[in-house]
């Protein structure tokens, strides 16, 4: 009887699992079909699940129905060297910092944490204004430096929380026989407990990644040409018949991958990355 049940429980746990699975998978599924789709497909209803496939997007992803340039590969770039370099400091300076409040005594040091989880807070409609009165008083507008700059300030917060946790987890006992074999302080963070906090650098850099890679509000606003990213720059796919779907799927079909094969080869850091801490000794 007792093995009849946990055979059910095992039954019933995968089927909760693949359920899951399909309604998280569904909408790439459908971003798939749509973007090999042509428009009236799109459109029919009711929807399709039988036809031809069509590569005729994705060719209008790169050039206009004359044959003019779309810039998606600009705005493709843009966005790599913007969230490359975003991330690229969020995770630095987050983990400098974190590393700080975790390891030594600071006044105020709750009220401080709470400061800079506030930052997350707001949202960005909140602070869009006078982000764009001061970027064009500064002349940051349109600039890969300012939105880079921007995006690192947005992350920094999370990346501190999320850094500290992991420092607090690592037993202060290493560093301490690292100082006594004559490492300095630097040292005994480089050598010790950055290879020890791997798994925390890779959750913090996918997650700083995804929120860079994504963010439309500041970059509709903030660039018109020269550091406008791909997420604003679809946003105006319109055509002559209106929104142009097949395309604009297309478009971020493409833009999903590179996320998707980063989270793919970080997969083991990140999910220990994010368990870690979760069993308490």
């Amino acid at each position: 009887m007792h093995r009849k049940k946990s055979r059910l429980n095992r039954i019933l746990a995968w089927a909760g699992l693949i359920i899951l699975l399909l309604i998280f998978l569904f909408p790439l599924y459908w971003l798939t079909v749509t973007a090999l789709k042509t428009r009236s497909q799109i459109v029919s209803i009711p929807p399709m699940f039988f036809f031809t496939p069509t590569l005729e997007n994705f060719r209008g992803v790169f050039f206009t129905d004359s044959g003019t340039d779309t810039n998606f590969k600009f705005f493709f770039k843009m966005s790599i060297i913007i969230s490359t370099l975003s991330t690229f400091f969020s995770v630095l300076f987050g983990a400098l910092a974190a590393y700080s409040v975790s390891r030594f005594k600071i006044r105020g040091k709750d009220d401080l944490m709470f400061f800079i989880l506030s930052t997350r807070m707001l949202p960005a409609v909140a602070t869009l204004v006078p982000l764009f009165l001061m970027y064009r008083s500064l002349r940051l507008s349109d600039t890969v430096h300012g939105m880079v700059l921007l995006y690192t300030m947005f992350n920094l917060g999370f990346t501190v929380w999320m850094m500290k946790s992991f420092f607090d987890e690592i037993p202060f006992e290493y560093e301490e026989a690292a100082l006594m074999d004559g490492y300095s302080r630097w040292e005994a963070f480089i050598k010790v407990v950055l290879p020890q906090s791997v798994t925390g650098l890779a959750a913090s850099a996918v997650f700083s990644l995804i929120a860079c890679w994504n963010e439309f509000v500041y970059g509709a606003i903030l660039t018109t040409r020269y550091a406008r990213t791909v997420p604003p720059a679809v946003s105006v796919r319109v055509g002559h018949e209106g929104y142009e779907w097949g395309k604009i799927a297309a478009t971020a079909f493409m833009y999903v991958v590179p996320v998707l094969i980063f989270t793919f080869l970080v997969r083991k850091s990140l999910l220990r990355g994010l368990t870690f801490g979760a069993i308490k000794k």
